[in-house]
């Protein structure tokens, strides 16, 4: 049994007003992330399920997978989706000092940078898309802590740095093997309101629930005109 809710308390939430927990707004958006990618054989297939629906979601990467699989990275841009930093080797805060955690988000932060730049002159070059730089980044730089753990330390010297923290309001579980695909898909369904940010990951892990569950939560969520939309 999960001793953390679906959805994050609210009391647990302005506790840490600096951090973004969810988008205000009346409209009926949503706010779909995945973390740990880019993974091959299934980020592809996530971003093939978010076209279906002309859906824009945020991946939150990790660097070194980055560095592994530059082409589905260089795809996730491609396709007009925010990008977010969750280090480089998926560390949690809470067992790293500062300065070797921070480090890590620099390293990763050159290697998405590296990328990002990549993707567009590759377009440019091919005369494919009339697109400029600001087409494919978002206005703020995003980052979201593995695990959702991070000193306070840790918190305030990347906010120095000029990033966001991006946590959420809604934990679809998709990577416990202990939640069922029918749980994983009510812990979003039940949770989720207008502005929520949900989690999910573009992971082996998360395969078995993510490959039943998202293409069911972007049907439910379209068939009732929501939009979803990319953090930026």
């Amino acid at each position: 049994m999960n001793l953390i809710p679906a959805r994050i308390p609210g009391f647990v939430m302005s506790l840490f007003p600096n951090f973004i927990w969810n988008i205000d707004t009346n409209n009926k958006e949503l706010y779909l992330t995945f973390d740990d990618g880019p993974t091959p054989g299934i980020t592809p297939w996530v971003l093939q399920q978010l076209k279906n629906y002309n859906a824009k979601a945020t991946f939150f990467c990790i660097g070194s997978n980055i560095e592994k699989y530059p082409e589905i990275f260089e795809m996730i841009v491609a396709e007009g989706h925010s990008i977010g930093n969750h280090t480089y080797n998926h560390l949690k805060g809470w067992k790293h000092e500062t300065k070797t955690y921070l480090e890590d988000i620099k390293k990763t932060q050159l290697i998405i940078n590296y990328n990002s730049q990549k993707e567009v002159e590759y377009h440019t070059e091919l005369a494919c898309t009339k697109r400029s730089r600001s087409d494919v980044s978002q206005t703020i730089k995003l980052f979201r802590p593995p695990y959702g753990k991070l000193k306070t330390k840790q918190a305030k010297q990347i906010q120095k740095l000029g990033y966001k923290i991006a946590l959420w309001d809604v934990l679809s579980f998709d990577w416990d093997s202990k939640v069922s695909e029918e749980k994983c898909y009510d812990n979003i369904i039940n949770s989720a309101k207008a502005g929520s940010i949900i989690v999910m990951h573009d992971s082996k892990k998360a395969k078995r629930n993510l490959k039943t569950v998202l293409p069911r939560v972007l049907d439910y969520y379209n068939k009732r005109s929501f939009e979803f939309k990319a953090i930026s």
